[in-house]
């Protein structure tokens, strides 16, 4: 097993998006490496938001950064104070037995904040 996950991702103004994972989403900045600032999601699991360049375009498609909340309905109306619209309202997914809500970050990335109901789904490790 693996001990942590990052994933990278490349935005077009770092200091926009950096600034949208911090104050909007409110996740913690574990490591400033300049053109590249990691978020932590979890206590084991992070977010890399780094400049895009020729090498490394900004390309959302296809993306879905799913954020796991038992909350969903709560962090639907703190982003919504917050002025963010959201793409789908939280609504419930019979086919894999969950409840989420899809929103975009500043660079078009899709963001789903989802609740597992499904009771095989493990609960996070503290």
């Amino acid at each position: 097993m693996f001990e942590q996950q990052v994933t990278f991702i490349y935005a077009r103004d770092l200091e926009v998006s950096a600034q949208f994972y911090s104050e909007i989403l409110e996740l913690s900045l574990t490591l400033d490496q300049g053109k590249c600032k990691i978020f932590e999601v979890s206590p084991n699991a992070f977010l890399g938001v780094c400049a895009c360049n020729d090498q490394r375009p900004s390309n959302p498609e296809g993306i879905i950064i799913t954020l796991v909340s038992q909350n969903v309905d709560g962090w639907y109306e703190n982003l919504v104070a917050k002025g963010i619209e959201f793409d789908t309202p939280p609504s419930e997914n019979p086919a894999f037995n969950i409840y989420h809500c899809f929103l975009r970050d500043p660079d078009g990335y899709q963001i789903e904040i989802q609740q597992f109901r499904d009771p095989a789904w493990p609960a996070p490790l503290r």
